[in-house]
């Protein structure tokens, strides 16, 4: 028959928690190598108007000039890279998690859009992409005869 019994040494599951990720899993990720299979998937929302679809993007830290977008066969592509900042020759480091990294995603926009016309604007480190849509794709009324 086996018993269960109560321990407690003092330790609480947030301080397991606390030394399990300050030591050991820390220095798995500080570890883990930098290749093209680390990418990352770039969090989106997605909504529409009447007029265009909207993308909206959190990239906090990325440059514009290291933001690709492009937009080919109503397929929208949002390609980030962040290089890690150099060390400095005097400087000891007791953490380093910052990394250089890539995001990136792929959408299929639901219906046509007109490629030429695409608005891009960062701000706050929220990146928000307007695709208009084609005349094709923009609802119509109808008149019945």
């Amino acid at each position: 028959m086996y018993t269960l019994s109560r321990v407690n040494n003092g330790q609480t599951f947030d301080n397991a928690l606390d030394r399990f990720f300050s030591g050991g899993f820390r220095s798995l990720l500080r570890d883990w190598p930098e290749t093209e299979a680390n990418v990352a998937l770039l969090p989106v929302d997605v909504s529409e108007t009447d007029k265009a679809y909207v993308v909206r993007a959190s990239l906090p830290g990325f440059s514009r000039d290291k933001i690709d977008i492009e937009v080919v066969n109503d397929v929208l592509s949002i390609n980030a890279q962040w290089e890690e900042v150099s060390e400095e020759k005097d400087e000891k480091f007791h953490i380093k998690e910052r990394r250089a990294r890539s995001l990136s995603r792929q959408i299929q926009l639901p219906g046509g859009v007109s490629g030429n016309a695409v608005d891009a604007e960062m701000k706050d480190g929220v990146l928000t992409i307007t695709v208009p849509k084609s005349e094709e794709s923009k609802p119509r009324k109808v008149k019945i005869k």
